[in-house]
């Protein structure tokens, strides 16, 4: 027996079958082009990762989850055909109602946040095109149902940001009250067993017919359920695009002051934040052989003396939530090195400031990092990081999401 885990993240989709021993058996991606269509290029990739996996491994698969960005929203109609282009996880147009929302939401709610779910779905409730919708959908819920067929789900790990209670697992009453008149999506605990996959779906690929589908989760807590992390004081950085701090803590942390904000995870709590910051400004200076030559001929016991705050456009989320929040990427020094150099030594002490920032609050204390993402495989940054977190800096035992989503279609039968 086999299981399917998908993730959809910032830099592209990756889809990973593991067995029962949760041993990878095999995996396939697909990276995103420059896309001005993200529902066609959703897809595109969803029917891809499918292909890519052999006819015989997909004939074994027991059960499938999905993850996606955090806070990546649409709206449907009644069919499940969306009304209008997404709202990636990194975008701010919500910011015109935190005012309105402020009168709204408690203080400090996770959903007072320029890039929260609920507040680009009260963004969107100008559209000319929201009187089409019947449906607000997360980014994983609706590749789900592309699989199960079934409207309307979603899971406790997505639904956080549209202001979910996942202390009492339900809707609070003053969300309710905004009878924002279309439906939001029943919540589950991510991994539960959904549907079974649609019968049209599994005779194109070869599915069993009672191969189910799963509520998923975030791509940054996957990455942390593929990590190995379990103990309090434990974290997962995730260095992809953007740089995602996960601190496994007895304490609930929620301040939408500094975008932080915790999800539920058994009987803890994942308490971090999302930077903007990350591997995609590296990949705006350099290519990825430039990474990899020019890491290596960085003097580690040299601090730079560079103090970047490295952004490819104004604003960011966390430590600091400030959508106008200005780059800093100057002074840049000729030898291409030292700005390296630069840029990975800030973005460790923004990672720095993001833990101190939980722990502050209330957060356990932090005991150790693991790394995801494509950051994890240089060795450099890791060194700089380590001086900088002051604590040891492991590579996860899995970087990629996509196993954290296999583990969690294969605990979801398990149970």
């Amino acid at each position: 027996m086999n299981y399917l885990g998908i993730d959809f993240g910032t830099s592209g989709a990756r889809a990973i079958v593991i067995d029962e021993q949760g041993q990878i058996v095999t995996q396939t991606r697909h990276l995103w082009a420059n896309s001005k269509n993200w529902i066609e290029c959703w897809q595109t990739a969803l029917w891809s990762l499918l292909e890519g996996i052999s006819l015989e491994l997909r004939s074994q698969i027991e059960a499938i989850a999905i993850n996606g960005t955090s806070s990546t929203i649409l709206l449907t109609d009644a069919t499940g055909q969306p009304v209008d282009a997404p709202l990636l996880y990194n975008d701010a147009r919500g910011s015109t109602v935190i005012k309105d929302l402020h009168n709204i939401a408690p203080p400090h709610h996770t959903v007072l946040s320029a890039t929260s779910s609920l507040a680009k779905l009260l963004w969107m409730q100008q559209l000319p095109t929201f009187s089409q919708a019947r449906y607000l959908l997360h980014q994983a819920d609706w590749l789900a149902f592309l699989l199960h067929g079934q409207l309307g789900i979603s899971d406790y790990h997505n639904a956080l940001k549209l202001g979910y209670d996942v202390e009492k697992l339900e809707y609070p009453k003053w969300l309710e009250n905004l009878q924002i008149p279309i439906k939001l999506p029943q919540v589950l605990t991510p991994g539960t067993p959904i549907r079974e996959i649609k019968p049209e779906i599994a005779a194109r690929f070869g599915f069993k017919r009672d191969c189910w589908v799963c509520a998923g989760t975030t791509d940054s807590i996957a990455a942390f359920l593929a990590s190995g992390a379990k103990l309090p004081g434990e974290a997962v950085t995730s260095l992809g695009s953007t740089l995602v701090l996960k601190l496994l803590s007895r304490t609930r942390v929620e301040d939408s002051q500094y975008g932080i904000y915790s999800h539920r995870l058994g009987d803890l709590w994942l308490t971090g934040g999302a930077s903007n910051t990350g591997g995609a400004i590296l990949r705006e200076f350099f290519t990825d052989q430039e990474l990899i030559t020019l890491s290596q001929e960085i003097d580690l016991s040299k601090a730079s003396k560079l103090n970047y705050y490295p952004l490819l456009k104004e604003g960011d989320r966390f430590p600091i939530n400030d959508p106008q929040l200005p780059p800093r990427l100057e002074p840049r020094p000729d030898d291409p090195k030292e700005f390296l150099h630069g840029l990975l030594a800030s973005m460790a002490r923004i990672e720095a400031q993001g833990y101190d920032l939980l722990q502050k609050l209330g957060a356990d204390q932090l005991t150790s990092v693991y790394t995801a993402g494509g950051g994890a495989a240089n060795p450099t940054w890791t060194a700089i990081r380590q001086k900088y977190l002051q604590v040891p800096v492991f590579t996860s035992e899995n970087t990629e999401a996509a196993y954290g989503t296999a583990l969690l279609a294969m605990q979801s039968l398990n149970q």
